[in-house]
């Protein structure tokens, strides 16, 4: 049987210091893993040379492909990733937090395990400011939407394309990836956590911040009360 394609989708904001080095690390880990794979860098609303940077990258790789938007939002590069993505085996995860070691393991299980979803759990090892956040996130989104799964946000996410509910995402923003574990408890999609380490950026500065995530606790509310309306949680 012919070894499926790999798809990675790497939402790019600028990060023009790191997207080579990091992209470079991941290809020379991937060796380790038989199946083919393509590598799509979805550069969106950046104000630095990210986009010139991942277009060199293309020319020189032939397993690189780049997609631009105008438009920021880290939904929304998931999005026009996954609708780009050829391979058989869909994963998209945060580059700047993302070391090579852990995206090769989650495609390991991927590959091994073609019927479920496969996410990192993160065990954060940053400021306790970051860890109550994102403890206060991920109970409010297990309480709304009744969901077992503990990291909310963890990428890498890697799931096989016959789940195709998760290719029908609509979040443009960070929510999608609340939106992303609700369906896969709604469509009975098993999923395993692989416990990780979250690892020193490769480089750049975080986009989350206080207001950033207030808009997410808020956000996750709204989303619980539309489906509410709907009769859908």
């Amino acid at each position: 049987m012919k070894p499926a394609l790999i798809s990675i989708v790497l939402p790019i904001y600028n990060q023009a210091d790191h997207v080579r080095s990091a992209v470079e690390s991941y290809m020379e880990a991937l060796r380790k893993i038989p199946n083919p794979y393509e590598i799509i860098l979805v550069t969106n609303g950046c104000s630095d040379n990210s986009l010139e940077v991942c277009q060199a990258m293309a020319e020189q790789h032939a397993a690189v492909r780049v997609k631009n938007s105008e438009q920021a939002g880290w939904g929304l590069a998931v999005k026009l990733g996954l609708k780009d993505a050829r391979g058989d085996i869909l994963c998209y995860t945060n580059l700047a937090r993302t070391s090579a070691e852990d995206l090769t393991l989650m495609l390991i299980y991927a590959v091994a395990h073609r019927d479920v979803v496969i996410k990192t759990n993160r065990k954060i090892r940053e400021s306790w400011q970051r860890r109550l956040g994102s403890l206060l996130y991920n109970l409010e989104c297990r309480a709304l939407f009744d969901l077992p799964y503990w990291d909310i946000n963890g990428t890498p996410k890697v799931f096989p394309r016959r789940f195709d509910k998760l290719l029908a995402l609509t979040c443009d923003d960070d929510l999608i990836d609340a939106e992303f574990n609700l369906i896969c408890r709604r469509e009975g999609y098993r999923v395993i956590e692989i416990p990780t380490f979250s690892p020193k950026r490769h480089g750049g500065r975080s986009t989350t911040s206080y207001r950033s995530a207030i808009k997410m606790y808020w956000g996750a509310y709204r989303m619980w009360r539309a489906l509410e309306r709907k009769g859908d949680t």
